[in-house]
């Protein structure tokens, strides 16, 4: 993974300084909070319900044990023992004190960790497919070209003060791990017809309050214009971006008004002034950043074969585990899911049984997913065993990845200020609800957000729920259809909602109509593609 030099590392704490004496005049009363606001959240520090929350970046979803550990600390140090794990890659601590934090900020700085670009109108962290450098389908490591991004983006003076937040995902294959069509931009490495490498450019998809999968605006962008390209997709948003309305502010509002071609003509228009100036990284540049995703020490020819005498073991290797680009290595996925628990939530103590699994066992990465799970990405088929055992002593060995109860969920109106309604327990009854009959429906993406910002990407679900404000009382709507993946779509709003109760009925009568009315083999998404809304409405409704 990527080492900071004496820059990166100046310049973190010489802002981890600059933010210490801002809140020591917030707390002497010489800063108000008026003029306090911005710049705490230049900082990832977020004033909530009940106390402030602090995002931090995990850039393109990479950790080492020492940051995993630190981050452990901090949750033990500053916060109440645990942490969340949110569907941006990042992780966020829900009860910070205002005079802890520039220490908090140190601390993160002494493992080269920060809150920088996790809020406000700026470009916001960059994500990346949680596989990436371990996946058999790869065509190229997206990871230094999510470094590039950062390093490109991170205080960049024409792009800090931005429309609207902005958010890139870079993945390396066609099978998209990253929901790149449903960010501000979306790029996919591709090779051309003559095996050059570049990019498949994707601009102007979001969720929200108006959700639209992002158009396609170029087919092949050469690699070593990749800076250059975005630099000049950021200038037309900033130069026409909609100030006036935060509604109407982000990008894919610009490319819907706009119409995606004649976006594309101007960005194009705009590179070409952008292309002469140098901004692209030399090819010696991105090649010292690849150098530090390199290979991590994988040995060839090891065996595939594994021990499959236990039932547990066996199911955790089916559903909890992946192929790997290596024989003899498999991708782990650690579920953060567990029936009962809060999606997304960890303990100190099981961020440091992780870390010490991927110190061990994984060549000291962990990875952080969209679907708030961990991944220990190069783990030797040999030592499978010992990582599970690993994780049932820490509580962390559901086998749930992609079913009914590995549900994305936001926190919601437990925890914050903009939500209009609770998602965890929702996220809790309905796993309860479909826990006896998980295996039986397969794969199924069930996403829930608190509000209409929907940061648990409930438009992305095969089920979504959205928790509005009914005249003071939660009321729950369900959407069937989504997707984050390669084969992108919107889920549409059944009909009108419910309450908590009648939420997990209706999820439950939806459940019941596709194992009614499937196929042989026929996943929940498919079924629906195939059915239409129909019969599931009437199964809910009557």
């Amino acid at each position: 993974m990527y080492r900071y030099d004496v820059i990166d590392q100046g310049i973190l704490d010489a802002r981890v300084a600059e933010f210490r004496d801002q809140v020591e005049r917030r707390l002497a009363g010489t800063l108000d909070e008026e003029h306090f606001r911005p710049l705490r959240l230049k900082n990832g520090l977020y004033l909530q319900l009940h106390a402030y929350m602090l995002r931090v970046a995990i850039p393109y979803g990479t950790l080492d044990s020492r940051q995993l550990r630190m981050l452990a600390h901090i949750a033990r140090k500053y916060d109440r023992d645990y942490a969340h794990f949110t569907t941006r890659q990042n992780i966020q601590y829900n009860w910070m004190r205002l005079e802890e934090t520039p220490d908090l900020l140190a601390d993160l700085a002494s493992v080269e960790m920060h809150a920088i670009q996790t809020s406000g109108n700026c470009i916001r962290n960059i994500s990346a497919d949680q596989y990436a450098g371990a996946c058999a389908d790869e065509v190229d490591d997206p990871r230094p070209w999510a470094e590039l991004l950062r390093q490109w983006s991170s205080f960049h003076p024409e792009f800090t003060y931005l429309p609207r937040k902005f958010k890139i995902a870079v993945t390396g294959s066609d099978t998209d791990r990253a929901a790149i069509k449903l960010h501000d931009i979306g790029y996919q490495l591709v090779r051309n017809a003559d095996g050059e490498l570049g990019f498949k450019v994707y601009v102007g998809g979001g969720m929200g309050r108006t959700p639209i999968v992002g158009p396609l605006i170029r087919e092949f962008l050469p690699a070593g214009q990749f800076l250059s390209y975005s630099e000049a997709i950021l200038r037309v948003y900033n130069r026409f971006g909609r100030r006036d309305n935060i509604y109407k502010a982000r990008i894919k509002i610009l490319v819907l008004e706009t119409g995606a071609e004649e976006f594309a003509r101007q960005v194009e228009a705009e590179h070409r002034h952008v292309l002469p100036l140098g901004i692209d990284a030399p090819a010696a540049e991105i090649e010292r950043i690849k150098g530090f995703f390199r290979d991590p020490g994988l040995q060839p020819g090891l065996s595939d074969v594994v021990d499959r005498s236990d039932p547990a073991f066996a199911l955790w290797l089916d559903r909890q585990t992946a192929t790997h680009r290596m024989p003899g290595y498999r991708i782990v996925n650690i579920s953060l899911k567990k029936v009962g628990g809060i999606p997304g939530d960890a303990s100190s103590a099981q961020m440091d049984a992780v870390a010490d699994l991927a110190e061990r066992w994984s060549h000291d990465e962990i990875r952080v997913t969209h679907a708030q799970n961990l991944v220990l990405p190069h783990v030797r088929v040999s030592d499978l065993k010992a990582v599970w055992q690993g994780l049932v002593a820490a509580d962390l060995a559901a086998t749930n990845l992609d079913l009914a109860t590995d549900i994305i969920a936001c926190p919601g109106l437990d925890y914050c200020a903009l939500a209009n309604a609770r998602a965890i327990p929702i996220a809790q009854k309905v796993a309860e609800r479909l826990l006896p009959k998980e295996a039986e429906l397969g794969e199924l993406k069930i996403k829930i957000s608190g509000c209409i910002n929907a940061c648990g990407h409930h438009h992305a679900g095969h089920i979504g729920i959205l928790g509005v404000d009914r005249k003071g009382v939660e009321n729950y709507q369900i959407l069937l259809g989504g997707s984050g993946a390669e084969d992108a779509s919107l889920a549409q709003i059944l009909g009108p909602g419910f309450s908590e109760e009648g939420i997990v009925d209706a999820v439950e009568k939806v459940t019941a109509t596709y194992l009614e009315r499937r196929e042989p083999g026929e996943r929940f998404l498919d079924a629906y593609r195939r059915l239409g809304a129909a019969p599931f409405k009437e199964a809910v409704y009557g």
